[in-house]
């Protein structure tokens, strides 16, 4: 298992970063995520709970569900990069489909389930990205109500789907 960060890595963090952008620029939270096995890009995404109207689609299920259907051993050699420390759900998906490592961009803005995936012995390696972090904090003072409803936190707004 690789333990240090890596020419790659710095590659596919990149990528994960021009998906958060892109999210951003969409109109939604950026955090950006990609899913790598054998040095190549299996599927990428980003949050788009709010272009989609969606309950689930952060960056991470967004890049699992562009990745399609993996055999487990093929999940079991992945790494999967993602901007913002991963929330329960999205750690969740990791611990399901036992991906052994997360590349972290930061978790200062948000401090996900990093505690639960190293008990879990997944390898998590947080890089704490300058970019990164203040392109969350700028999202997160800029809109606060969206970025509540994106934590599960109480927003004070409820929206609601017919």
């Amino acid at each position: 298992m690789i333990d240090t960060f890596t020419e790659l890595d710095a590659k596919f963090y990149q990528e994960a970063l021009k998906e958060a952008k892109a999210g951003l620029e969409e109109g939604g939270v950026p955090i950006g995520s990609v899913l790598a096995c054998d040095g190549k890009i299996l599927g990428r995404g980003h949050n788009r709970r709010i272009q989609k109207g969606s309950a689930i689609l952060h960056g991470e299920m967004d890049a699992l569900e562009n990745a399609g259907r993996l055999s487990a051993d093929v999940y079991q050699r992945c790494t999967l990069y993602t901007t913002l420390s991963p929330c329960a759900m999205c750690s969740g998906a990791a611990l399901l489909y036992k991906i052994p490592r997360i590349v972290i961009g930061e978790n200062k803005n948000f401090m996900g389930e990093e505690e639960l995936l190293r008990a879990k012995k997944i390898q998590i390696l947080v890089l704490q990205d300058e970019e990164t972090i203040q392109l969350m904090e700028m999202f997160i003072k800029n809109h606060p109500g969206l970025w509540s409803e994106d934590i599960g936190e109480e927003a004070g707004e409820c929206f609601y789907h017919d």
